[in-house]
């Protein structure tokens, strides 16, 4: 599907300011970057006649879309009604994504909540599970991705969303946030060679194709040892992007890297304009 890695705003660049998404789109193309996360924070709120211009500018400009599902999704919450109303955001996102053209959804996926690690993974696979159906029967050709998270209360450590996507092959995938990984073990997974195990760990696991529609997530951020407090802008942090793209070069990977810094077009321009330069 994709021929290259392409750099991606998580939302509108700022300056578009109140410009909507046609404006926004002009952006990203004055400033060479290669497209947008759509960024459900609140909730899965885009009309009919929004979707059909995102897709419209999405596909005259050549752009990339993905998106992002509401914060407010626990798929091991306590309460049932909770839990059905995590799944139907998921639901909506991915609804959203096959309107507008986006090739990927990513959601933060649930709360250990003091329970056991195999218990919530069990919990997280039967939604996912329910999920997968009703993508199945609407047909949508989505990809679901939980992502990795930042801090160790929450669901989604490397290999709880590596197996999670080798339990349903060809529809889940991972969201690899390079920077959640970062700040969830107080400062690992930042070096050439933990790159470098994280890549080698999808590809062997789940196989090539994951590093071929890749969907990943980085800024820079500040984190205590209970893991992620705040994202930075990358050359405030000690995020160590350079050996990262370096990384993400050399194995070849495809799809996207949204960019999650405060300044995000900044950032976002930086990551492309130092891997092309490597």
């Amino acid at each position: 599907m994709f021929d290259k890695l392409n750099f991606l705003t998580a939302g509108m660049p700022l300056t578009t300011g109140k410009g909507g998404y046609s404006r926004a789109f002009k952006i990203l193309k004055e400033m060479e970057l290669d497209g947008m996360e759509l960024e459900f924070v609140h909730g899965v709120r885009m009309n009919d006649d929004t979707r059909s211009l995102v897709k419209e500018e999405r596909k005259s400009k050549n752009l990339i879309l993905t998106c992002h599902a509401p914060f407010y999704v626990n798929l091991n919450a306590r309460e049932e009604e909770k839990v059905d109303a995590s799944v139907q955001r998921i639901f909506e996102t991915a609804a959203a994504a096959r309107d507008t053209g986006a090739f990927s959804i990513t959601f933060h996926a649930a709360y250990y909540l003091g329970q056991e690690k195999e218990l919530v993974y069990n919990q997280v696979k039967a939604q996912i599970a329910r999920l997968v159906k009703l993508m199945k029967k609407e047909k949508f050709k989505v990809w679901i991705r939980p992502e990795t998270t930042g801090k160790a209360t929450q669901w989604g450590d490397l290999d709880e969303i590596i197996n999670l996507s080798k339990d349903f092959e060809n529809i889940v995938l991972p969201c690899i946030d390079f920077s959640h990984l970062h700040a969830r073990y107080g400062g690992k997974y930042n070096t050439y060679d933990e790159f470098s195990y994280i890549l080698d760990s999808i590809a062997n696991k789940i196989g090539r194709y994951a590093l071929d529609n890749f969907h990943g997530h980085l800024a820079g951020i500040e984190y205590t040892q209970k893991g992620e407090r705040q994202h930075l802008n990358l050359k405030e942090s000690d995020m160590n992007y350079i050996d990262l793209l370096k990384v993400l070069k050399e194995f070849e990977v495809k799809g996207a890297l949204v960019c999650e810094s405060p300044n995000i077009e900044e950032d976002a321009k930086l990551l492309k304009e130092t891997y092309l330069s490597l």
